[in-house]
């Protein structure tokens, strides 16, 4: 084969296989193992187009299955930037924490060309982030919006315990909303992880209802369907991405 025109074939039978998935999920049988496959190419627009948002998510589970299961996708990552030299069709933009412990794009098992990606320490959404997810859903086509937060994360540490440095003091406020909101019975301090998952755990909430409520653009788009803004947990300990109910 040309290693400079890569093929098609091995995308479109992951893409069959998560829309099959997604139909056994019905049946309670989504923990049966799916072989490794090759992703010799990035997404098309055609193949990206073709997918709903709920395709989209189960994809992700997929993915991070393979992720827990440590058996990723072959993928051809120099293939993949071949292809997507000309183009590029994601399936998803992603919001997530800068944690070095929590890359989206490994965890989920994604290649180049697969999804936008926006970190920043907590997970919040400012304008930026806003406008950037505009992008990405209504002139890129992107089907998903998700916020990403995780377990034990330290920026949600440092709101509860009040740091302050720099610029850092104002981007925590942004998360303390969150802590205020967090129903919990325990020792409410940074030091107690519980506490620290919850919040965060709230965080991802409020930066899911702040999405909607700050840009109508991808209000509009959720409500007609074209889109689904969802909210998610990775978990340093197991490495298993819970994604909300949907």
């Amino acid at each position: 084969m040309n290693q400079n025109q890569p093929t098609q074939p091995s995308r479109r039978r992951i893409l069959k296989q998560t829309l099959a998935i997604s139909a056994l999920s019905v049946t309670g049988l989504t923990a049966l193992s799916v072989p490794s496959i090759s992703f010799a190419a990035s997404l098309s627009k055609e193949e990206r187009d073709a997918m709903t948002p709920d395709a989209v998510i189960e994809h992700f589970k997929q993915g991070n299955l393979r992720f827990r299961e440590n058996r990723p996708a072959k993928h051809d990552y120099l293939a993949q930037k071949r292809n997507s030299l000309t183009g590029q069709y994601p399936a998803a933009v992603i919001l997530s924490c800068i944690d070095s412990r929590a890359p989206a794009e490994i965890v989920l098992d994604a290649g180049i060309g697969e999804t936008f990606n926006s970190r920043v320490a907590g997970n919040i959404s400012n304008r930026d982030m806003l406008g950037s997810m505009e992008f990405a859903c209504a002139l890129s086509g992107a089907k998903v919006v998700l916020v990403m937060g995780h377990t034990r994360c330290g920026a949600v540490r440092g709101a509860i315990n009040n740091a302050e440095l720099g610029n850092l003091t104002g981007l925590l406020d942004e998360i303390k909303p969150a802590i205020e909101k967090t129903a919990f019975s325990g020792e409410r301090k940074g030091s107690n992880y519980d506490f620290v998952d919850a919040v965060a755990r709230k965080n991802v909430e409020l930066t899911v209802e702040n999405i909607r409520k700050n840009s109508p653009v991808l209000k509009e788009l959720e409500d007609q369907k074209k889109i689904k803004i969802v909210g998610s947990m990775y978990h340093l300990a197991g490495g298993k991405v819970e994604f909300f109910e949907v």
